[in-house]
């Protein structure tokens, strides 16, 4: 037996196990590089969400992000409590609203960011640029852009 007080070699082998330490690294990370800024890293995920797009509902944010509407709705909460973001009419069905960033939520977006670009780079200190760019590349090709979170166990059961 090895009497390292490491994982051992065979753990250390598996993608899970690394996945999964690199990223709670890379959140830990987020969470030193945010703690000065305006939001934390799932409400930077929101205004990344929204940065860029057509308005749409809250609903269909929550369906892109991989997320309850319940969560969703805490988070939009919190940021448009901040005035990052507003909800507001949707000028195609003015029965629904849509969810806006504020001028405030792009400068929060811009320094979040500048700050999530930090923790990465930090995080992939240790490879080149052209290793950090082929991690990128590869993950995004184990990831598609279409993913949403896999189904819980629960999900699996009523099936």
């Amino acid at each position: 037996m090895d009497s390292d007080d490491g994982p051992g070699p065979q753990l250390r082998a598996r993608l899970g196990y690394l996945l999964k330490h690199a990223f709670f690294e890379l959140e830990e990370l987020h969470s030193v590089h945010l703690a000065r800024g305006a939001v934390n890293v799932r409400e930077l995920s929101v205004l990344l969400l929204l940065d860029g797009r057509k308005p749409e509902s809250q609903q269909q944010a929550a369906g892109r992000l991989g997320v309850d509407r319940t969560t969703m709705v805490g988070l939009l909460d919190g940021l448009e409590g901040k005035g990052l973001l507003s909800r507001q009419p949707d000028p195609a069905d003015r029965r629904r609203n849509v969810v806006v960033l504020t001028n405030a939520g792009r400068r929060a977006l811009k320094d979040a960011k500048a700050a999530s670009d930090r923790a990465e780079r930090e995080l992939l200190a240790d490879l080149s640029s052209t290793e950090a760019r082929q991690l990128r590349a590869l993950l995004a090709r184990v990831v598609p852009s279409s993913s949403s979170p896999a189904p819980s166990r629960d999900d699996d059961k009523r099936s």
